[in-house]
């Protein structure tokens, strides 16, 4: 089907909760493309806002259907998870410790001497294994299936995991848990700024490598979010926006919108030939899109940020420690104008502290790489209201584990 050609469809609602808010259109020519789910045979479901007519459907871009890439970076982020397991049995004797009773996670931390991030690394971690759970009082205690990782039981796989016990990255694994992080900074933490460091971001090199390599998940992700993000004539800013394409996607379905990209000067070089592809691509509306960007170099914990409608913090906040994250939070609250909303991207854990299994692998990721690590939609709507904001309770699912949440500024 060509962009422009019109089909004749008939539309019903269809429940909210799979993703995107959506509308069904039992279209009986070819499929369509943009369309984010398949239905039986000839339903298929595309955000609310691509819907134009309600008889004669105009297909207004062509985005081509992806399949969910989660399974790829389950597997590539499964390694750490790993990591964090060994660790526990046989470097950072969590089961040990257990064996003797439940504990508050306060007294387990203590006990295993762990600060406050690498305690909300491994204990979510081991729970999405289902090897320790909460008891109704709070306290942690090992599972049925853990108790195979004691040795209060004569038959256990303690030996059978201490065979990848001095695997160097276990071994790095654990003396990171131990220390909050490398024992030698500069060698271990990835692509983020605080304070008087210098940035990695601003070489020239390591920049365009880890923003090109971004490139991919962005082009996945993107047009999922542009298509759930507020549909207005106003400004967006992008903070640490990397590749724009998050920003470049939304006008391209906003064309009375403006954006700023926000990022370091070496990102924002990449950022602007990956604007000059999208503008020369074939999607109707993409060559107009270079005159409503500008590009501002800066540091987001420090600089002015300048005044917007919609904020969005893309795969940003699980890079920072919980102190960091409610700066952030309040600084991004004071750049929205009134009836602003502020967007957040990213993987969460539940609020409860137990999973899911590929976000708590994707916290140690993160936890090995940055200062930060995944949080909950808890932890994210508090520092929201701590910043006067009003979240809204309801998540969007997008795809590679991600959801957006948000919340609104009076």
């Amino acid at each position: 089907m060509l962009t422009g050609q019109k089909v004749k469809v008939e539309i019903a609602p269809v429940r909210q909760g799979i993703g995107l808010q959506s509308i069904a259109l039992f279209v009986k020519t070819p499929v369509p493309s943009g369309l984010f789910f398949t239905q039986p045979a000839n339903c298929f479901i595309v955000p609310e806002s691509s819907v134009r007519e309600r008889a004669g459907y105009t297909i207004t871009k062509s985005m081509t259907t992806h399949p969910d890439l989660a399974p790829i970076t389950r597997q590539l982020r499964a390694m750490y998870g790993s990591r964090l397991l060994v660790a526990a049995v046989h470097h950072i004797p969590v089961f040990d410790t257990l064996s003797n009773g439940p504990l508050s996670i306060r007294q387990l931390q203590d006990q295993l001497q762990l600060g406050e991030r690498p305690a909300s690394v491994l204990f979510p971690a081991l729970c999405a294994m289902n090897l320790l759970a909460y008891a109704p009082d709070g306290k942690l205690y090992i599972t049925e299936l853990g108790q195979y990782l004691t040795q209060h039981r004569a038959t256990n796989l303690r030996g059978y995991v201490g065979l990848e016990k001095d695997d160097a990255g276990v071994v790095e694994m654990a003396a990171r848990l131990r220390n909050d992080g490398p024992l030698d900074t500069p060698d271990g933490i990835s692509f983020v700024k605080e304070g008087d460091e210098p940035s990695p971001m601003d070489d020239p090199l390591l920049s365009r490598q880890f923003t090109m390599g971004l490139a991919g998940r962005a082009r996945q992700l993107a047009p999922l979010v542009a298509a759930r993000l507020p549909r207005r004539a106003g400004h967006l800013l992008d903070v640490a926006a990397g590749t724009g394409l998050y920003a470049y996607e939304w006008l391209l379905v906003n064309p009375a919108a403006t954006a700023t990209i926000l990022d370091r000067p070496a990102v924002l070089a990449v950022a602007e030939e990956l604007l000059d592809e999208f503008s020369r691509s074939d999607r109707p509306g993409a060559e107009q899109i270079r005159e409503r960007v500008t590009f501002r170099a800066g540091d987001m914990l420090t600089d002015a940020l300048p005044e917007a409608d919609i904020l969005l913090a893309a795969s940003l906040f699980h890079d920072w420690p919980t102190p960091t994250c409610q700066c952030l939070a309040n600084r991004f609250a004071t750049a929205l104008r009134p009836g602003g909303e502020l967007w957040v991207h990213d993987a969460f854990l539940n609020d409860t502290l137990d999973g899911p299994l590929a976000v708590t692998d994707y916290s140690a990721a993160l936890f090995w790489g940055t200062k930060g690590r995944c949080y909950s939609r808890a932890e994210y709507r508090s520092w929201l209201v701590q910043a006067g904001l009003e979240p809204v309770a309801e998540t969007w699912p997008t795809q590679l584990d991600y959801s957006l949440i948000y919340a609104r500024k009076r």
